[in-house]
């Protein structure tokens, strides 16, 4: 299946200087799916109205600012009118965009966005359940943590939501990036423009139960991924926390409709599924380089498959001598359960191999936990024998 009847020519260009005031009318006035901003001739990336809702940025800023800031540097991705609906899906998931631009020959024909892709294969999605594509690693703050910390958490494991539990580790509620911003904008609209300094630091210390959402929409893993993607579009958010049972308190994972596009990417081949967020700050270290470097690691733990990899980084403002400080982390999904790494470095390759180390002594550690185990059931079964 490929994206010609998928993408849409719903879009409007603006030049890389013009003021977001224009660019808000003109989602106003035309409701484009995107308005693709164009700097000398070329693509530089392209706006969704709901990206623009989010930033919360003045009328002056220019529209260069707005795709700037939502990538890590580099060019956007962009896909052609008849590539295949799972190599978009790796494009989109890579890239870490919700649209692309699409191109015919060496022309822009318009525009793809993720919502659109899931639409086109929503049914095809029952035969997958939300247990086998769902994150089962969850980040969580509790009702008391302050904001301060839930920003830490959110920056630190690259996510947007966290499932928020009371003293008893039931679920009561979600905060996420979006809530944090528009809190944040709230409070600056009403202290004016003087010093915020002081209202700022009492923004971090307000705990979270101040700024979550509740209740949370929550799905079972039972349940089938197409059933994930309807609650999902009906309730206008990109996420579930899953529960282990209908309306339950207790949480088993978290699915996005990242994860979902993710899962539309894989594949029946032998060779490991690998996933890499941000591809673009990628500099010497390339795709094989990480597939080798993993699949090293997993032949250390020789019972374990590897399902699916996901590396994913991330930039931060620091530079050395012109090199940026990076954070990789590094996901494993695999037969006996999942595993991760991560680290910082100057540069991609730096940062990778820091968290592939991290890795590497993960899986020994699950190495030796499950060692373990086993050695504790033959020592069960010789003593039941006696």
């Amino acid at each position: 299946m490929d994206i010609s009847d998928i993408a849409v020519k719903e879009f409007v260009e603006v030049d890389a200087d013009t003021r977001v005031a224009k660019v808000r009318s003109l989602f106003d006035r035309e409701n484009p799916k995107g308005i693709v901003v164009m700097d000398d001739g070329e693509c530089i990336g392209v706006i969704r109205e709901k990206q623009l809702i989010q930033s919360h940025v003045e009328d002056d800023t220019k529209a260069e600012a707005i795709v700037r800031s939502s990538r890590s540097g580099g060019s956007p991705p962009n896909v052609r009118r008849y590539d295949d609906v799972r190599e978009v899906s790796r494009v989109l998931v890579e890239g870490d965009v919700k649209i692309a631009p699409v191109y015919e020959g060496d022309n822009l024909w318009g525009v793809v966005t993720a919502d659109d892709i899931l639409h086109a294969v929503h049914e095809n999605l029952a035969a997958i359940t939300v247990g086998e594509i769902a994150s089962e690693s969850v980040v969580t703050v509790t009702e008391d943590d302050h904001v301060g910390r839930a920003i830490n958490r959110l920056r630190e494991n690259g996510i947007s939501r966290l499932p928020v539990t009371n003293e008893n580790e039931e679920l009561t509620g979600i905060i996420s990036t979006n809530d944090i911003v528009d809190f944040a904008v709230r409070d600056e609209e009403r202290q004016g423009s003087k010093d915020r300094r002081g209202e700022l630091d009492r923004m971090l210390d307000i705990p979270a139960y101040d700024l979550m959402s509740s209740p949370v929409q929550t799905i079972t893993s039972g349940e089938t991924v197409d059933e994930a993607v309807s609650v999902m579009f009906e309730n206008g958010i990109s996420g579930l926390v899953v529960t282990a049972t209908p309306d339950g308190s207790e949480i088993e994972g978290v699915i996005t409709k990242t994860d979902v596009l993710r899962a539309l990417t894989h594949t029946e081949e032998e060779s490991m599924d690998v996933q890499i967020t941000n591809v673009n700050l990628l500099d010497v270290l390339t795709r094989e380089d990480i597939v080798d470097d993993i699949t090293s690691v997993a032949d250390k733990f020789q019972e374990m498959n590897v399902l699916h990899a996901h590396v994913r980084f991330t930039q931060h403002k620091e530079k050395l001598r012109g090199t940026p400080l990076l954070r990789c982390q590094i996901r494993l999904r695999t037969t006996q359960g999942q595993v991760a790494g991560s680290g910082e470095g100057y540069g991609a390759e730096h940062a990778f191999h820091v968290a592939l180390d991290r890795l590497e002594r993960n899986v020994l550690e699950l190495k030796g936990v499950k060692a373990d185990e086993e050695y504790r059931g033959q020592l069960l079964r010789k003593l039941n024998e006696l």
